[in-house]
């Protein structure tokens, strides 16, 4: 009984310490702090390169600190816990900053990984972003669909001693915020990619009015009309779109698309 009771546990830890999570809201609040208590934590784990990765605070608040240590110009990694395959409807948003006492600036990349130890299958989700001041600057970006189960955040400090520190980091669903109220249409307006991925081709009997594009946060990033029924989208990044069509009938109509 007793032997069956442990092989039991043993299961349902290894199960667990494997699941993978659908969603993130990470704010480091329950992780030990210090240079003593490094990563691996709470399925949070770190690659790195002679620098050093561990939960720290400052004020009371808690945040996962990258530090150089005496190895700046290498890249060195924290990584999410497993998460569910991206479908291409998530936003990943996070808190970055220098910490206080920071020695130099550096920059943080966003990515997904195929596994938490090999780096080399990093996949940038997001530029290469300057961190170069303690004020904190929210980053916010569509994750595209893919096979890749692991968010990597990719640190690179540009002297000895310099630490960058991420908090408050998000992976959810996205939520479209920049139209509410929608009138319905029974009007299908259809619209295609052509090869590049640099236009939208619309079929319709009339042009529509007016088109309008978010970003998955909400963001207008794009509005205008139609030339020979095209819309030119060749500015937007890699990512989750809603566009919300004015129909020459004065109707509204949502809908949304991914630009590969």
């Amino acid at each position: 009984m007793n032997l069956r009771l442990l092989i039991g546990t043993m299961m349902l830890t290894a199960l667990t310490a494997h699941a993978q999570v659908a969603s993130i809201n990470e704010n480091f609040e329950s992780f030990n702090t210090g240079a003593g208590s490094p990563l691996p934590q709470n399925g949070w784990t770190s690659v790195l390169a002679g620098q050093r990765m561990y939960p720290d605070a400052s004020n009371g608040n808690k945040y996962l600190q990258a530090y150089t240590f005496f190895t700046p110009n290498v890249p060195f990694y924290a990584i999410t816990p497993q998460i569910i395959a991206p479908t291409g409807n998530q936003t990943l948003s996070f808190k970055v900053a220098l910490t206080t006492g920071s020695g130099g600036s550096g920059s943080i990349q966003a990515g997904l990984v195929s596994s938490n130890t090999d780096m080399a299958t990093f996949t940038p989700i997001s530029g290469v972003v300057a961190v170069s001041s303690t004020t904190a600057q929210t980053l916010t970006y569509s994750v595209p669909a893919s096979s890749s189960q692991y968010i990597a955040f990719k640190f690179i400090g540009n002297v000895a001693h310099a630490a960058i520190l991420i908090d408050d980091v998000s992976f959810t669903t996205s939520t479209f915020l920049g139209v509410s109220d929608l009138s319905g249409s029974k009007n299908v307006v259809r619209f295609a990619f052509n090869t590049d991925h640099t236009a939208l081709h619309f079929v319709t009997s009339k042009d529509p009015r007016r088109i309008q594009i978010y970003s998955a946060a909400g963001q207008k990033v794009s509005e205008g009309k139609l030339s020979d029924k095209i819309y030119d989208i060749s500015t937007l990044q890699t990512g989750v779109y809603y566009i919300i069509i004015e129909t020459a009938e004065g109707q509204t109509v949502k809908s949304k698309f991914i630009k590969k």
